[in-house]
């Protein structure tokens, strides 16, 4: 049992800052099936920070505000098939930046740009 970070979440999270949260977490709901960990709004009712399980890692975001402007940003994600991820990617809006194609390392790789301007580069292992 850890005592330094809640159970279940792993040592490194990336953290986004972006324009419109809800919006890049419907996206993450929709592309990735993602699920909402825990979300804390300002009294103006912006999102403070917020947090989505994808598998077995957290994203954990914030919007923009002041001095923390917008900053979008690359992510990979291993996924069990890639294809269908970029494809239900495209469906929701995104740009396609490179179609899923086997790549020397072995991996069926490719990207799209979400929401927020962040790019999200998803890859299945295959031997």
């Amino acid at each position: 049992m850890s005592m330094f970070k809640p159970e279940s979440y792993p040592s490194l999270s990336p953290y986004l800052i972006v324009a419109d949260a809800r919006e890049v977490g419907r996206f993450l709901e929709t592309v990735f099936d993602a699920t909402i960990l825990r979300e804390h709004t300002r009294e103006d009712g912006s999102v403070m920070h917020v947090e989505y399980r994808i598998d077995d890692s957290v994203v954990m975001m914030g919007e923009a505000q002041g001095d923390w402007a917008s900053q979008p940003t690359h992510l990979h994600v291993y996924v069990p098939d890639a294809m269908a991820v970029y494809e239900r990617a495209l469906a929701s809006g995104a740009e396609g930046v490179q179609p899923p194609e086997k790549k020397p390392d072995g991996d069926m790789r490719g990207g799209f740009k979400g929401p927020g301007g962040n790019t999200w580069w998803v890859a299945t292992e295959q031997r």
